[in-house]
C-alpha cells in the first residue's frame, strides 16, 4: 500500500485515561514494521486523567520530520471523544482532512457541573461532515463495554483506522503488533477488539 502524500499527517485525540497513547504506539510499531519512517509528539491539555490527550504522528517513506503537525496541516484524525475532534479538526484540519470519531461523549467537569454546556452529537455530526473530506462515525465505547471492558476503546479505533485503509497498512501488520503487546487473555480480547473496530467501517 501506498499514499500519495508525504508526510502523512495523522492524529489521535481524546482525553487522559482513553489510552490514547498507547493506541499511537501500535500504529507508530505497525508503520515502522513496514519500513516507513514515524516521529511521534504527544501534547497534553492537562496531566490528570480527563484533561485533553492528543498524539501527532508523523509518517514517510523518506525521512524523519519534526514531531509535531503545523496546524491546518493533519491528513487525518482519530478521536476517542467527539468534541476532541472538532477542536482537532478546527486546529489541525483542512478541506481534505478525513475524520474516525468515537460517538461516546466524555463531559468536563464544567458539563457536569452546569458551567458549560455539551453540543449535541448531532452537531458534532454536522459540523465534522462540514469541515473533512471523509468522516466515520463509530460507537466504539459501546463495542468495548460489550467486551468486558472500556479499556477496549482505543484498540477499537486503531480497528476502525485501519478498516478505513487510511494508513498504508496491511491488517496482518496490526495484528501481529498487538500480538507483541499484549500476552495471555489480554492478546484474544485485544484482536477480538481490534477486529470488531475493522467491521464497523463499512
Amino acid at each position: 500500500m501506498t499514499f500519495s502524500k508525504d508526510p502523512l499527517n495523522l492524529i489521535i485525540t481524546g482525553v487522559g485515561g482513553q489510552g490514547n497513547v498507547l493506541a499511537s504506539q501500535l500504529i507508530g510499531r505497525a508503520l515502522v514494521r513496514e519500513n516507513f519512517y514515524v516521529t511521534i509528539g504527544e501534547t497534553y491539555g492537562a496531566t490528570q486523567r480527563g484533561g485533553a490527550v492528543m498524539s501527532h504522528l508523523r509518517i514517510s517513506k523518506e525521512s524523519q520530520f519534526s514531531p509535531l503537525i503545523p496546524e491546518g496541516q493533519a491528513d487525518i484524525v482519530v478521536a476517542l471523544e467527539p468534541v476532541e475532534a472538532l477542536r482537532v479538526i478546527g486546529q489541525y484540519g483542512n478541506p481534505s482532512v478525513s475524520a474516525v470519531v468515537n460517538s461516546r461523549p466524555i463531559f468536563p467537569t464544567a458539563v457536569t457541573v452546569g458551567d458549560a454546556e455539551y453540543p449535541s452529537f448531532q452537531k458534532i455530526q454536522e459540523t465534522i461532515r462540514g469541515l473533512a473530506r471523509k468522516s466515520w462515525f463509530v460507537d466504539a465505547s459501546e463495542i468495548a463495554l460489550s467486551l468486558g471492558s472500556p479499556l477496549f476503546t482505543n484498540i477499537i479505533m486503531v480497528g476502525a483506522l485501519a478498516g478505513t485503509n487510511l494508513i498504508p497498512l496491511a491488517r496482518k501488520t496490526f495484528e501481529e503488533v498487538i500480538k507483541e503487546t499484549f500476552a495471555g487473555a489480554h492478546l484474544a480480547d485485544n484482536i477480538k477488539a481490534f477486529s470488531k473496530g475493522v467491521g464497523l467501517i463499512k
